[in-house]
């Protein structure tokens, strides 16, 4: 569409506008400030050439073109902070969720382009190939002099990370004579910079062929030394690579936002009024919640334990989880997650009390489910997963997922009526019971007398069933990354 063109359906832009405008008023934006806004945003459009989508452009789109297109290009990065394919082969991650409830908020539709690193998705924002960057980057004090940014929506740290075998460093001056590789165009970079003012034989390899999640990975098999990343990024990642070494904080929290064109004041805030409704209503804690909520104190021992049971007790049983997953209609390594925190996949395990087998059956539920043989590993996963339809099934009505398979597997371990003793006193605090994130604070209530005396079932260790789910949900995820079922 020409500008000329632009022009002339400009009534019909502001009016496809007047609803988002009204929203921003509504927040406290203010009608002068949107005034303002929209008059940059004219005047940068003024006497431009066409926009053409998916090629270097001049300038960037303003929001009255992106809501008359009807979509908007949004550039990132495949990490599992940002947006990669699940195990079904459809887009999630962090920035993924929270552009598409934006979309949806200023009724346009997302399309993502991924690229490899910052610097690439840095410039192709400049020649206009996308309308903004969700990338987990973080708006570092050196950034924000030349881009633009939206209002943060997390915090992150620095974290000097080094491979096993060496001594690990414990200040910046340790780093001296060390192997230190960062990714180029990064804030790790910027900070190294920084840094180098007072350590002036400090020094570095910046590479621009690697994402930060490679360089972790190369750390881990010790074929690097040591490098920079945000500490989301490590939470998640020491959890695949256990090896990896903490050494020290290089320095403050800072916080990721997303980078917006220059002179797009009106976009930035749009941005803005919907991250405040966001977060008003409880999204951004769930999504916290989604992505970050299972993660635990990282255990080094444990992980790696477990890293070595999937490479040698998993593949004995794996087809049978896979073929009861798809009987019961499960992802299989829920299934196969929930098995080895039941019982390391251990089919001769046994508990003090009596439960037995590799989905730890007790006599009552392996006769309900048809079990003869708890030590059968078959049988047992079998039983198992038909337990586990059975307490998803009888999950209210409104429960969605992911929530209702986690509602699932704590009725699993805890018993379904206790499960909805918990949901009562989500009732009573005006709470939604429908949401694991909301339930799994009320649990552990259980074992307090103040609430499980005004409750059906009584008494119950109401903190095993939240530790339950973490620790599955936090197996799967690693089962999922070994076996290659995320983009």
């Amino acid at each position: 569409m020409a500008i000329s063109e632009q022009h002339n359906g400009i009534g019909r832009i502001l009016h496809r506008l007047v609803p988002l405008f009204c929203l921003l008023l509504v927040s406290g934006c203010g009608q002068d400030r949107l005034e303002r806004a929209e008059k940059v945003e004219r005047k940068s459009a003024e006497n431009a050439p066409p926009i053409e989508l998916g090629k270097p452009q001049r300038r960037s789109r303003t929001i009255a073109e992106i809501i008359e297109h009807g979509r908007f290009v949004v550039l990132t990065r495949n990490a599992p902070t940002t947006y990669y394919l699940d195990q079904h082969g459809l887009p999630t991650g962090p920035e993924y969720d929270l552009m598409e409830s934006f979309g949806e908020h200023i009724g346009v539709k997302p399309e993502y382009l991924v690229l490899d690193s910052i610097s690439e998705i840095l410039q192709a924002l400049d020649e206009g190939r996308g309308d903004i960057v969700a990338a987990g980057i973080t708006a570092t004090p050196a950034r924000r002099k030349r881009l633009d940014f939206g209002p943060g929506y997390r915090k992150v740290t620095q974290q000097v990370i080094c491979a096993p075998g060496k001594a690990v460093p414990k200040k910046v001056a340790d780093l001296i004579g060390r192997e230190l590789t960062i990714i180029a165009g990064s804030s790790y970079e910027e900070r190294l910079i920084d840094l180098r003012r007072s350590h002036p034989d400090l020094r570095w390899v910046a590479r621009d062929d690697l994402g930060t999640e490679q360089i972790l990975e190369e750390i881990a098999e010790k074929k690097m030394d040591c490098t920079v990343a945000d500490s989301n990024i490590v939470d998640i990642n020491r959890r695949y690579h256990p090896e990896l070494r903490f050494a020290f904080n290089l320095g403050s929290e800072e916080e990721l936002a997303w980078v917006l064109p220059k002179q797009r004041p009106a976009l930035k805030l749009l941005i803005k009024s919907w991250q405040q409704e966001y977060v008003k209503r409880g999204a951004m804690q769930e999504l916290e919640h989604r992505y970050y909520g299972h993660l635990r104190k990282f255990d080094y021992v444990e992980h790696s334990t477990f890293l070595k049971r999937v490479e040698k007790r998993f593949p004995r049983y794996r087809n049978w989880f896979e073929q009861a997953a798809e009987r019961h209609e499960f992802v299989m390594p829920t299934l196969a997650a929930q098995g080895y925190q039941e019982s390391h996949w251990n089919p001769a395990a046994v508990s003090p009390t009596g439960v037995r087998g590799l989905m730890m059956l007790t006599r009552v539920t392996a006769k309900a489910v048809g079990v003869r043989d708890r030590t059968d590993p078959r049988e047992s996963i079998f039983g198992g997963a038909k337990y586990l339809r059975e307490m998803h099934r009888r999950q209210l009505e409104e429960a969605s997922e992911p929530d209702r398979t986690w509602l699932a597997l704590a009725a699993y371990n805890v018993g379904l009526g206790h499960l909805r003793d918990a949901q009562t006193l989500a009732r009573r605090a005006g709470k939604n019971p429908n949401k694991w994130a909301v339930v799994k604070k009320m649990l552990p209530l259980l074992s307090n007398k103040q609430y499980y005396k005004t409750l059906k079932y009584g008494y119950a260790r109401g903190n095993e069933p939240v530790q339950y789910v973490r620790n599955i949900r936090d197996y799967q995820d690693v089962l999922e990354k070994h076996l290659g079922m995320r983009g």
